[in-house]
């Protein structure tokens, strides 16, 4: 718990190591686990192919474009729960995902996720 308090609210660099900044805005243990965060994806920046494994249970999460990129930076997943232009449903631990190249401008995401059937708070998504 007291690295969520020294995360919140401050610009982390992504897990992924691409570039991409992340800050963490809130999240909760029970009774369903979940965080939300802001992305930015500034020019440049990408994430690669990968999966995001959870001890146990359903990895969820929702990614709202609130800014687009101007050129690049599109989310890639071959079989999304949901996708429009600024919506983006989908399992991060089954599907694999990422984002192209930010080749101008940046990229802002609003991102939420969350796990279903982890027991007692063991599980915590992170962006």
């Amino acid at each position: 718990m007291t690295s969520f308090w020294r995360q919140l609210w401050r610009w982390q660099r992504g897990r992924q190591g691409s570039g991409y900044d992340k800050l963490l805005l809130g999240g909760a243990l029970w009774p369903i686990p979940f965080d939300c965060y802001l992305l930015k994806f500034p020019q440049g920046s990408s994430v690669p192919p990968h999966t995001d494994r959870v001890a146990q249970g359903r990895h969820y999460r929702l990614n709202l474009i609130v800014w687009p990129a101007r050129r690049g930076g599109e989310f890639i997943c071959a079989r999304p729960i949901h996708a429009s232009s600024r919506i983006k449903l989908f399992r991060p631990d089954m599907e694999e995902h990422s984002v192209t190249r930010v080749d101008e401008g940046s990229r802002w995401v609003l991102s939420f996720g969350w796990v279903r059937g982890a027991r007692g708070g063991e599980t915590r998504p992170a962006a």
